[in-house]
């Protein structure tokens, strides 16, 4: 017999969580909140620098790949995704990072997207932050997401900031705030040394004491359930069995940008070309369910640091600090292991007609390759900087391997498919050489890694993008917002064609905003709770009229 909740929120990720707290607040919505991972919370979880581990391993990483990517030279691509309570903000690198106004602007005026521009979105920002710096115009205090200056600076990050000043970048001490362009350091969604992940802000302080919100973790969603257009639940797995949770009021699907369209193509909405191989009755033609898939590309340039300051993480030398950075953090929770790994970053146009940057560098105080997963890289000191590209053009798709709920989707980034997206790149990483050879600099850079001292020409650095680029692990827009064709829910959020079901996380991003996704999708999250709510308490009028 299945049970029955006003609510049921598939995916406990960034936006689940955020809509499981805010929709169970009056106490007595009854809201069902469904989880695939575990709890979230684990120490390697809560302590920062486990963000290595946690993105390498699989304990709560789903470890998704891409399918043979042509444009990179066929190669398959990692893609991690949180598998726990608060999803992949409980495994990311932690970094507040809100977009441009414009990216928000562009979403409204040219997108079909009205009521996201960025006036009507900075209030939900603000309500969702807790900023330890204080309230301000940008910035609001006493919201569950708990915003906060690195308790680690690295030396090598600080004299990458100066570099870059010498470079002619300004020094910008606030990305969320009046200009997103400059080099300075990351703010932080962690509380007293450890990670303020989704669930740690808006789940584990109240699920103990709400008893209108029922929170399942290790249940896997295998298909919503329609009768005729509207959806009225969900079937999902724990344990081998199979269980069935019914909404009064509406399915919200919050498993991200490669679980939900998944998600409903598995429930019979989307095209019947890409249902029928799979035997699953179409039940709703949306032919947009899974197109439009976006992620920022990224690429590494690394050199050597002749200083020995960084972390050769598997050098005797760093093995010993690592020791004593551990205690440090047992008893102060600072220092080495508070490091949100990317500690530094930067936004400049690397090309010159962009009317906004273009480009995003992340810089953390370590040789990495093929984005830390290259073992060799770990016994040399070295500084990586990451290249990534804010606006791609490129464009990608989800669909399925099987009507198997439990298999992996079939994801195509599709990265530098369009080779729009090369140019940037390569001047991106023209910049950072230039930015590693200043003086401030001087006492670390040893030559390069990557690309190497002997690639310089603009073709050479084309195929170097080419052969090595990855993703920053940011997919979004795979169930986008707006009106046209394409388009998988309305500005409310809602399912077109369907009653009932709304999906709320970055999947609906009609287009990728220009930074990381996490904080951007807990904004989308409080928008929606607030769309939700108002649309009951109109239906409860309307009811109430026509008693």
């Amino acid at each position: 017999m299945a049970k029955l909740y006003d609510y049921v929120i598939v995916g406990g990720g960034s936006a689940g969580c955020v809509l499981a707290n805010r929709l169970s607040a009056d106490g007595s919505t009854r809201v069902c909140l469904l989880e695939a991972g575990g709890a979230g919370n684990s120490a390697l979880i809560r302590t920062p620098l486990g963000v290595i581990a946690a993105v390498a391993g699989g304990l709560f990483n789903w470890r998704y790949y891409t399918k043979i990517q042509p444009p990179l030279g066929n190669r398959r691509l990692y893609c991690p995704r949180g598998k726990a309570l608060g999803g992949s903000s409980a495994i990311n690198a932690m970094l507040y990072v809100r977009g441009q106004p414009q990216d928000f602007d562009r979403w409204a005026k040219d997108e079909g997207c009205p009521g996201w521009d960025w006036a009507s979105v900075l209030p939900y920002f603000k309500k969702a932050q807790h900023q330890e710096r204080g309230e301000s115009e940008f910035h609001g205090v006493g919201g569950p997401l708990n915003v906060a200056d690195l308790r680690h600076r690295h030396p090598l990050c600080e004299a990458f900031i100066e570099a870059a000043q010498q470079a002619g970048l300004a020094r910008n001490d606030d990305f969320n705030g009046a200009e997103q362009a400059g080099v300075g350091w990351f703010q932080t969604t962690q509380k007293n040394g450890q990670r303020c992940s989704a669930a740690a802000a808006y789940i584990e302080p109240i699920v103990a004491e709400r008893r209108n919100l029922t929170v399942i973790t290790h249940a896997h969603t295998r298909k919503v359930l329609f009768e005729n257009k509207r959806a009225v639940g969900v079937a999902y797995e724990v344990d081998g069995q199979v269980f069935r949770a019914r909404a009064a009021r509406e399915v919200i699907l919050s498993a991200g940008a490669f679980g939900s369209p998944q998600l409903l193509l598995l429930s019979g909405v989307g095209a019947p070309e890409k249902l029928e191989p799979h035997g699953i009755e179409c039940v709703h033609n949306l032919p947009g369910v899974g197109e439009n898939l976006q992620d920022h590309a990224d690429v590494l340039v690394v050199c050597k640091d002749k200083s020995a300051l960084s972390w050769g993480t598997l050098r005797p030398r760093q093995m010993l600090r690592s020791v004593w950075a551990l205690g440090r953090y047992v008893f102060r929770k600072d220092g080495m292991f508070s490091s949100t790994v990317a500690e530094v970053g930067a936004f400049f146009k690397a090309q010159p007609e962009a009317a906004t940057p273009d480009v995003q560098l992340h810089v953390s105080p370590i040789a990495m390759a093929n984005h830390g997963r290259h073992l060799p890289y770990y016994f040399r000191y070295g500084l990586t900087v990451h290249v990534g590209l804010l606006r791609p053009h490129s464009r990608g798709r989800i669909t399925l391997a099987s009507g198997d709920p439990k298999a992996a989707p079939v994801i195509d980034l599709n990265l530098l498919g369009d080779a729009r997206d090369v140019a940037p790149l390569v001047a991106g990483v023209q910049k950072v050489r230039e930015i590693l050879r200043q003086q401030a600099l001087a006492h670390s850079y040893a030559g390069e890694l990557r690309p190497g001292d002997d690639v310089q020409s603009e073709a050479e650095l084309a195929a170097f993008v080419r052969a090595e680029a990855n993703h920053i692990y940011h997919p979004a827009g795979s169930c986008k917002m707006g009106t046209d064709a394409q388009a998988v829910v309305d500005p409310q959020l809602r399912v077109h064609g369907l009653a009932g079901l709304r999906v709320v996380d970055a999947s609906v991003m009609p287009s990728l905003i220009s930074g990381n996704t996490n904080a951007p999708t807990i904004m989308i999250a409080e928008k929606a709770a607030d769309m939700i709510l108002a649309q009951a308490d109109e239906a409860s009028l309307a009811s109430s009229a026509t008693a």
